[in-house]
């Protein structure tokens, strides 16, 4: 690990609601660098970093402000680079837009919510052998139709992409939040209801599923970092 220097990016919008820094660090065995993307921070690439995390969001990958475009300048770069890369939820969602393009992103026909059995496709070195795994799982959006360079690693009913990697690359692309464990997630879950939004329902009935976390965090971080 003494050569690796991790940059988290963190693109929540909302502190109060939603700190994705602090899911992600129970299962670093580093801290890594944090930089704001909303506020506009970003880490310089040249200051030697290896590895990059591109968190969750509430904001929508299809409604994007000024500072997505400096994030996906950023992805590009550290793709250029030869940087290894994780994206989780809207960070996924923000890989596949950099690094295929906009057609590649949409808002969900049916919007996914709770802990939901995500079907692995191909063995592969982030998620393991072909299977089921479940994984806490809330969004909007989605990436859709990747091919040539992107092989699709894993699939659920709704979702045709829910996870990814760039051929012969250490890039990834999960939809799913692994790195929230259920009490987290059920406590997200609570914070979403309690903003009034009108997908409360949708909160709320994900809120009442089982939980089931079957750990999927630990092969990712090994992974990634390994």
């Amino acid at each position: 690990m003494k050569n690796i220097r991790l940059a988290i990016i963190d693109n929540a919008m909302d502190h109060s609601v939603y700190t994705p820094v602090e899911h992600w660090r129970k299962h670093l065995p580093m801290e890594g660098e944090t930089y704001r993307a909303p506020a506009g921070e970003f880490p310089d690439l040249q200051d030697g970093y290896t590895h990059l995390i591109l968190t969750g969001s509430e904001a929508s990958i299809m409604e994007r402000e000024s500072w997505v475009d400096d994030e996906v300048e950023l992805v590009q770069k550290a793709a250029a680079g030869g940087l290894s890369v994780l994206g989780s939820c809207w960070g996924h969602q923000l890989l596949a837009l950099a690094l295929s393009g906009p057609e590649n992103v949409r808002r969900c026909d049916k919007p996914e919510m709770g802990w939901l059995p995500i079907r692995i496709t191909v063995d592969n070195l982030l998620l393991g052998k072909r299977g089921r795994i479940y994984a806490y799982t809330v969004h909007f959006d989605e990436v859709v139709g990747l091919g040539g360079d992107f092989r699709v690693l894993a699939t659920t009913p709704q979702c045709p992409v829910h996870a990814f990697q760039v051929r012969g690359r250490q890039i990834w692309g999960v939809q799913s939040h692994p790195e929230i464990g259920i009490p987290d997630g059920r406590e997200l879950f609570r914070k979403f209801l309690g903003l009034g939004s009108p997908a409360a329902p949708l909160f709320q009935a994900a809120l009442a599923s089982p939980a089931r976390d079957t750990g999927a965090i630990r092969g990712i971080i090994d992974a990634f970092l390994g």
